[in-house]
């Protein structure tokens, strides 16, 4: 079900974005080769608290943690782990902060030291596919709309664009409705509406977008090895335009 959502509401929201988008930046200053998804995942919880808020992610469904760290092949719901990065990994990101009962999400790549040139590309066009997708996300187009732009513009720069996790509506639940697909048709889908929140949360894959789950169930990685990278927003419709919550 979709839940509109007062300017209120939304304001309310934005205000755990900012906590979010600030705890973003500051891990973006710690990635370097030798840390660990460990570490990154205990700044995250301990900034989020002196905030005022909570990770909403730990708990959830018995998710161990207060972010997901998904390292290479991994696509998302990674496990943080003590095992130290090394130059030339990539490395998702994903949080969502509990503000006195309103909720944001996002997710960011980031480069571990030097990466290869296949991997900046994917960096790259993942970040520019969401601004496609934003782009779209506006009152009056479908979520077809917004979705098709994403695979347009992934698969003419030669990346793959996963099927099985997809974008949500949020609000004081983590996932409410629209469902936000990262591929298919312009056109389809429900009408972008103003009180609409949700997340656009592409993807990309350099080789084959189907997946595979460990044993943890987890965490979700290519099926062939490939890497993978993401970058996630939560965004609103509102009668000012749509507005980005989750940055700074």
């Amino acid at each position: 079900m979709i839940i509109m959502k007062t300017m209120e509401e939304i304001e309310k929201m934005r205000a755990a974005g900012k906590i979010l988008a600030e705890c973003h930046r500051q891990i973006a200053g710690m990635i370097q080769p030798g840390i660990t998804t460990w570490e990154i995942d205990e700044f995250a919880e301990k900034f989020i608290l002196s905030q005022g808020a909570t990770p909403e992610q730990k708990g959830y469904h018995g998710y161990p943690y207060a972010t997901c760290a998904s390292v290479n092949d991994v696509i998302c719901h990674g496990f943080p782990k003590k095992e130290p990065l090394k130059d030339g990994d990539i490395v998702t990101i994903d949080m969502v902060v509990n503000l006195n009962g309103w909720l944001a999400d996002s997710a960011w790549s980031y480069a571990v030291g030097t990466i290869s040139e296949q991997a900046s590309k994917l960096l790259d066009t993942t970040k520019e596919s969401l601004f496609k997708g934003i782009e779209q996300a506006v009152a009056g187009n479908r979520i077809g709309d917004v979705a098709h732009a994403i695979q347009v513009y992934a698969e003419s720069n030669g990346f793959s664009v996963v099927r099985d996790f997809i974008g949500h509506g949020i609000g004081s639940e983590m996932h409410e409705g629209p469902e936000v697909p990262h591929y298919g048709p312009a056109g389809k889908g429900p009408r972008l509406k103003e009180g609409m929140v949700f997340t656009i949360e592409p993807m990309l894959n350099t080789g084959s977008y189907r997946t595979k789950v460990d044993a943890d169930g987890w965490t979700a990685r290519t099926i062939d090895g490939g890497l993978s990278a993401q970058y996630e927003h939560t965004l609103a419709i509102t009668p000012q335009g749509t507005i980005i919550l989750t940055e700074l």
